[in-house]
């Protein structure tokens, strides 16, 4: 197996982690608060997600180190910004209409990509940054 693939895998991997443990920890919030706005405040509630996001954090390191290849640097930072554009807004507030867990989940899904998509970002845009620096 080439380490190309095993790249693929291990992103994928990766993400359904997120998503996995953004449903999870999206739960505890939801049940230690059980109102909006979305309280992560809870103290287990916030040591789950500190390790969630600092393993995420690590995760995300190693796929930026050797996982993005240099044709998919541009599209990985352009999805990345909208990510973390998508993570820091408030559009999640009307899925409290509907149940107020759903926001839960949305909310710690895409803090938990953006956790682990940021790292990788950083790194390839430093990447990028020495690649052109190099060129001139």
């Amino acid at each position: 197996m080439d380490i190309e693939r095993i790249a693929r895998w291990a992103f994928t991997a990766f993400v359904i982690i997120a998503i996995v443990m953004g449903l999870a920890v999206g739960y505890m919030a939801w049940n230690a608060n059980n109102t909006y706005p979305l309280g992560w405040s809870n103290t287990d509630v916030h040591n789950v997600n500190g390790y969630v996001t600092l393993i995420l954090l690590i995760l995300g390191v190693i796929v930026g180190l050797v996982s993005i290849t240099v044709k998919e640097v541009t599209p990985f930072l352009v999805a990345t910004i909208a990510l973390i554009v998508a993570s820091i807004s408030n559009v999640w507030e009307p899925l409290t209409s509907i149940h107020p867990l759903l926001a839960y989940w949305a909310v710690g899904i895409l803090n938990y990509i953006v956790a682990f998509a940021a790292p990788a970002a950083v790194i390839n845009a430093i990447k990028a940054i020495l690649a052109m620096a190099k060129e001139k």
